[in-house]
Order: C-alpha cells, then sequence, then structure tokens
C-alpha cells in the first residue's frame, strides 16, 4: 500500500499525502514553503469557513450554484468553520503575499468534503471558489476573523477588567497614599483615585477598538481578481455580506470603494495601532503594580499581590509578580507585532496587498493574547491584592511634600524650610511644622490631612 495519492492541477500531477483532505496546489504551498512552522491561527481559519459557506448560500440565491451544490459545500465549509479540520491547513504563514495558497487549501478541502456528499463533483474553483479571488478572499478573512475575535474575545475581556478595576477602585476610595511624581514622592491621592486613572485608559482603549471596528467591517468581498469585480455577480458583494452578518451575529456591508480594501490594509492596521495604544496602558498597569508590589522589605510594599508560584529555584520564601510581568511581555509582542503590520501595511503595490498572511497571523495574535492576560491581569492579580495599610500609613506621616498644603497659608519658601528639616531629620511632618510654622495643631490636622488633600482645592487654617 503506498502512503500518498496522485493530485493534478494546472501545472501537472504530483503526490499528496493519502490521509490529506486538502489538493495539489496545497501540497505545493507545502513543498515551496518550509520555513517557520507557524500556521495561520483558528480564527483565520474560521473566518475562511464562513466567507465560503456564506459564498455558497449568496451564490445559491443569485442562481449561480444548484441547490444540491451549494448544501454540500455549505455543510463542509460549516464544519471546517467549527474547527474540525484544522490539522489540514498545514501552510506557512510565510507564503505568497497575497495568500493564494490558503485560500486555494480552503477551497480543495471544502471541495473534497463536498465532493465526499455529492453525487457530482463538487470542483474548488468553478465551485466553491466561484465569484471570488483570493485576492478578496485573503483580505475579508482578515477583516472577518478580527472582527470576530475582537468582539467575542477582547472586548469582554476589557469590559471584565474595567469592572474589577472599578470595584477595587470603590473599596479604596477613601484609603490615601503617597503620590509619586518622578517616582518621587507627591501629593496624597487615594488607592481608588489611582485605580480611577486605570479605569479610565481601559474605558478609552475599548471606545477606540470599537470606532475602528466600524472600518474594518467594510468587507472587500466582491472585488474579486483586481477591484473591478470581474467574474462576480454584481449583486454578490452585498449577498455575501447579508449571509455572513446573519451567520456570525456581526454586521458586515460591502466596502464603499473595492480598491481600498484590497490594495491596502489601512483597517487592519487602524485596529493593530488601536491594539497598540491598549498595550501601552496595560504596560503602565502592569508596572504600577510591580512597583507597588515590590519589596517585601526594600521596596514599596504598598500592596501585596495573591502568592501564585515560588519566585525564585535558589531563594526560598521569593514570590514575584508574575501576572503583571507575563501582562508587560504579552504589551511587548504586541507592540512588536503592530511594528510588523505597519511595515506589512505599506506593501500594497498598485491593486494588492501583498504581505496579508503576516497580517492575518499578527493581528489576530495580537487580540488573543491581550484577551486572555487581560483576564487574568483583572482576576490573578487586581481583584485580590491587598494593601499594607500600616507601610502606606508610615510613608504618608513621613512624607514632608505634604507640606505643600500649607503654601497658603505660611508661603513656600518657609514651606521648604520645613520640608527639608522633615525630611533630614527623618520626622513626621506635622512635628516639625508644629514647632516652625505658627499654626496649632488643630490647624496642622485639619491642613495635613491626608483623605482631605486628596481632594483638591485649597484649605484655609
Amino acid at each position: 500500500m503506498t502512503n500518498f495519492r496522485i493530485e493534478h492541477d494546472s501545472m501537472g500531477e504530483l503526490k499528496v499525502p493519502a490521509d490529506a483532505l486538502w489538493g495539489a496546489q496545497t501540497q505545493r504551498a507545502v513543498e515551496n514553503f518550509p520555513i517557520s512552522g507557524l500556521t495561520l491561527p483558528r480564527e483565520f481559519i474560521r473566518a475562511l469557513g464562513l466567507i465560503k459557506a456564506c459564498a455558497a448560500s449568496a451564490n445559491l440565491k443569485l442562481g449561480h450554484l444548484k441547490s444540491a451544490q451549494a448544501s454540500v459545500i455549505r455543510k463542509a465549509a460549516e464544519r471546517v468553520a467549527a474547527g474540525e479540520f484544522d490539522a489540514h491547513f498545514p501552510i506557512d504563514i510565510f507564503q505568497t503575499g497575497s495568500g493564494t495558497s490558503s485560500n486555494m487549501n480552503a477551497n480543495e478541502v471544502i471541495a473534497h468534503l463536498a465532493s465526499r456528499e455529492s453525487r457530482a463533483k463538487i470542483h474548488p474553483n468553478d465551485h466553491v471558489n466561484y465569484g471570488q479571488s483570493s485576492n478578496d478572499v485573503i483580505p475579508t478573512a482578515i477583516q472577518v476573523s478580527a472582527a470576530l475575535a475582537t468582539q467575542e474575545q477582547l472586548l469582554p475581556a476589557l469590559k471584565h477588567l474595567r469592572r474589577t478595576i472599578d470595584r477595587r477602585a470603590r473599596e479604596l476610595n477613601k484609603v490615601a497614599k503617597t503620590g509619586r511624581t518622578h517616582l518621587m514622592d507627591a501629593m496624597p491621592v487615594t488607592f481608588g483615585q489611582e485605580l480611577s486613572g486605570w479605569s479610565a485608559q481601559i474605558g478609552s482603549a475599548i471606545e477606540r477598538i470599537e470606532d475602528a471596528l466600524k472600518r474594518l467591517r467594510r468587507l472587500p468581498q466582491g472585488g474579486t481578481a483586481v477591484g473591478t469585480g470581474i467574474n462576480a455577480d454584481p449583486k454578490f458583494a452585498r449577498a455575501i455580506c447579508t449571509e455572513l452578518s446573519k451567520t456570525s451575529g456581526l454586521k458586515f456591508s460591502p466596502s464603499e470603494n473595492f480598491f481600498e480594501g484590497m490594495s491596502s490594509q489601512d483597517a487592519a492596521v487602524e485596529l493593530s495601532g488601536q491594539l497598540k495604544t491598549l498595550a501601552c496602558a496595560l504596560m503602565k498597569i502592569g508596572n504600577d503594580l510591580r512597583w507597588m508590589n515590590s519589596g517585601p522589605l526594600a521596596g514599596l510594599a504598598e500592596i501585596e499581590l495573591p502568592a501564585l508560584q515560588p519566585g525564585s529555584s535558589i531563594m526560598p520564601g521569593k514570590v514575584n509578580p508574575v501576572i503583571p510581568e507575563a501582562m508587560t511581555m504579552v504589551c511587548a509582542q504586541v507592540i512588536g507585532n503592530d511594528a510588523t503590520i505597519t511595515i506589512a501595511g505599506q506593501s500594497g503595490n498598485f491593486q494588492l496587498n501583498v504581505m496579508l498572511p503576516v497580517i492575518a497571523y499578527n493581528l489576530l495574535q495580537s487580540i488573543s493574547i491581550l484577551a486572555n492576560a487581560t483576564r487574568l491581569l483583572a482576576d490573578k492579580a487586581i481583584a485580590g491584592f491587598k494593601v499594607n495599610a500600616a507601610r502606606v500609613n508610615e510613608a504618608l506621616a513621613l512624607n514632608p511634600i505634604l507640606v505643600t498644603a500649607l503654601n497658603p497659608v505660611i508661603g513656600y519658601e518657609k514651606g521648604a524650610a520645613i520640608a527639608k528639616q522633615a525630611y533630614k531629620q527623618k520626622r513626621p511632618i506635622m512635628e516639625v511644622a508644629l514647632e516652625s510654622s505658627g499654626l496649632s495643631k488643630q490647624q496642622l490636622q485639619k491642613l495635613l490631612d491626608p483623605v482631605a488633600l486628596t481632594r483638591g482645592g485649597i484649605h484655609e487654617g
């Protein structure tokens, strides 16, 4: 028995593994691109399956496929979308820049499956790919997969993170701590105020991403080879968007200009840019948590993150801030992915961008790892950290910058002298001010109340 079969395409015959669902064109790509071992993500294969299923339904309604043909193609494509045959999508992401090999991979797998269910032969090009080109299918698959992954994975994770931050902010709204600018002691803030800044960053990120999705949902499907729509029914673009909207639950519409949608990847670049902005926000939050948790003796030690695992193979008892560290590494990866996507987005030549697979891979990876790490940050770091009240209150009492609150009463220069003396002698600011400010203890207690100082405004003695 042989472990291969003979398939053919327009270039001739070649051997294909006997149990493979793909055909000759996929096999040529497997042999041509043994580069990274990285293949297109599950979300992208799902999108290819959805596009082929919805194309079959659209072509049936437009009279270009028979009912029996459309039925078996749709059934097979839906199984591809559901993930039953991911192992039969083996092509490296570093392939032909149009992604033609991956489009044909989908066509061949679906045709093979559909032919099993049909009395007649289902052809990958003539039936599964009817009214389509790799040049509009692959850009559409990028946008559909990214839109679905963002809507189903990332946005819910971000909203969960924001709810978690807001809950902790409410709990800690009246717990004052030393503020810091330039990593140096500054006027007090509450933990609630500090966390409210994080919440606002995430809220703004959600708004930016949702706005970018409006343009991502405008699909170039129907432009076919160069944007003119050659070989496609003029009604096909609208029909497949209707089917995709019905099947996916997201509202898709045809691109207003297929030449833009196929020759550029501006919508993907825009979304990636918003993911990079989100990564910057999450990097800030992760690093704030690391600094606040630092110690427990020689650092800030304002909070204690949940202990999740031993932190050292040599130092017993050491526990590290592993979740914020993982988060910051994810952010670094996303920022790097954005650089790749930006370069790839510039690579449109005339009527086609020719770095589509690498855009798909990096964009979907960014969405996926941000979604996963964001949930971990919420559940395993922010939800459970404890405030070290004794350490926080001690630092507040010794903070010479509190003297700022006395400026309207005793003046800047006298306040500076008190601050320097308190710092030099490592004494609470209250003690030193009581000796040299001319203000009573009652006045100073009112002026230097850390919680009151977090509310802003001028306090008079």
